[in-house]
């Protein structure tokens, strides 16, 4: 395999973060993995993913955003606001890129000038408000982490953007696109699944190289 990953970083106007990249060319596309729990339950589906891109010739980028997985940031300080600012600084580093995303990271990019949008099983901010509402402990807490009233109201309002959509077959709502396969982010321990994601490589890299036609 040639995928990679290398550990990078990118800066944004709060600081810098870490990324991992994946190809040997310049990025052609990025991940944005779901928020809180479903981070880490994804995140090696995710390396996957863009492993898988890359041996079809496409590089990829999977950053942290301020807030999540190996940030800086305390995850109780995270805000939608500081998220989507590195999601835009991301994408003016590199115009051109196609944004990914699983579920709750579609929420994320707000209205950055992506050349295109692919989502995996899309949330909304208000579906994803109901979940963490019944993942909150006595203490406030959700799965361990503190989270600010901030963030939660501004994930309440918000929606993944105009996109490409895949879902599993065990899900009904709309999609482009349905494919077999676990919901790995509702497992209780993180799991993987190569099959899956060789299947959606090929969906993506069909779509890039259709849009780019």
């Amino acid at each position: 395999m040639t995928g990679g990953p290398c550990i990078d970083h990118y800066d944004w106007p709060g600081g810098r973060e870490t990324l991992l990249r994946f190809g040997s060319g310049p990025p052609r596309v990025f991940l944005s993995l779901p928020l809180f729990e479903e981070y880490n339950r994804t995140r090696a589906f995710g390396v996957t993913l863009l492993r898988a891109l890359a041996d079809r010739g496409i590089g990829g980028l999977l950053p942290d955003w301020p807030g999540t997985g190996d940030s800086i940031v305390p995850t109780r300080d995270a805000t939608l606001a500081a998220m989507r600012a590195a999601y835009g600084a991301l994408v003016a580093a590199h115009p051109g890129i196609v944004g990914l995303s699983i579920r709750s990271g579609a929420l994320i990019d707000g209205d950055a000038p992506v050349a295109g949008r692919w989502q995996l099983s899309p949330i909304w901010g208000n579906d994803l408000a109901r979940e963490l509402d019944r993942q909150t402990s006595a203490d406030g807490t959700i799965g361990g982490n503190s989270l600010s009233r901030s963030l939660l109201d501004a994930l309440t309002a918000a929606q993944p953007g105009a996109a490409r959509i895949v879902r599993l077959d065990s899900d009904p709502r709309p999609a482009d696109l349905t494919v077999a396969g676990s919901p790995l982010w509702r497992r209780a321990e993180p799991g993987n699944d190569p099959d899956l994601a060789a299947r959606l490589a090929d969906d993506i890299a069909t779509w890039i190289d259709r849009c780019a036609g």
